[in-house]
């Protein structure tokens, strides 16, 4: 039987063992998702700090926010600084962040203009990240790269663990299949009101089973439900006034119009 290994070979940086998990849960920086589920089953009770978090989603869907929003409100609150978004798909409705605790003077939003091709693009929008990654007045960076390649995510996990940086990269579900330097992988999947957390790869064992999350935080959910008991009373409203004289509707107008100064 040769020598054994010397015993600085277990304890390299980014070095991880499948039995690792307790070692992992005591040592590994992490900041609450703001789902304790979530956080049950994730090293260090929540998103690692200093590493690459990836989001796997499929086409068009936007359960990123549902996830990140607790721990990007939280984070901002506790310390100075910005979140910085790197190429979103969409305009990021400003006044829904506002409403889930966002100071929204805070976030600033970039996108890269690439030179044409969607993956020169993701380049570009890669490069944006590591720079601002290196910001010393950014904490945290929420990124869409759907084509980015693997050289460019490695650069971008040295760059959160050079800077002790919280990273968030969205990437499509077909990426799952592919390898990535990042160390917490999660892909998402909506199902009914629910939300299914795969987690495929994270730091210790991975986990057999999928932890489910609401798909809509308290806030929106209350947000729709007056929209809905709203709905309802001007459609009520509507069908009453279909009944009356023309005359009673017309005073019923100016009553409304006089509520609404």
């Amino acid at each position: 039987m040769g020598a054994p290994f010397p015993s600085f070979i277990t304890t390299l940086p980014g070095v991880w063992q499948g039995g690792a998990w307790a070692q992992a849960q005591a040592h590994a920086p992490a900041l609450a998702t703001g789902h304790a589920l979530l956080d049950a089953q994730l090293p260090g009770g929540g998103w690692p700090l200093g590493s690459m978090s990836e989001l796997l989603l499929a086409p068009h869907a936007r359960h990123e926010w549902t996830l990140v929003l607790p721990a990007l409100s939280a984070l901002l609150a506790a310390k100075p600084g910005r979140a910085v978004l790197v190429a979103p798909p969409l305009e990021p409705f400003m006044p829904a962040l506002q409403a889930a605790g966002v100071p929204v003077q805070r976030v600033c939003s970039v996108r890269p203009a690439g030179p044409g091709a969607k993956m020169a693009a993701d380049m570009a929008a890669a490069w944006a990240c590591e720079q601002a990654l290196a910001c010393r007045d950014v904490c945290a960076v929420l990124a869409w790269l759907p084509q980015v390649g693997t050289p460019s995510l490695r650069r971008l996990q040295l760059a959160a663990a050079r800077h002790r940086q919280l990273l968030w990269v969205v990437r499509p579900e077909r990426a799952r299949q592919q390898a990535s330097p990042a160390p917490l992988r999660l892909w998402l999947q909506a199902q009914g009101d629910m939300l299914l957390v795969h987690i495929f790869k994270r730091r210790g064992l991975p986990l057999a089973h999928p932890v489910a999350v609401p798909a809509r935080g308290p806030l929106l959910a209350a947000t729709l439900q007056a929209q809905a008991q709203r709905r309802q009373q001007a459609q009520a409203a509507a069908w009453g006034m279909s009944a009356r004289t023309p005359q009673e509707v017309s005073d019923a107008l100016a009553c409304l119009a006089l509520a609404a100064h």
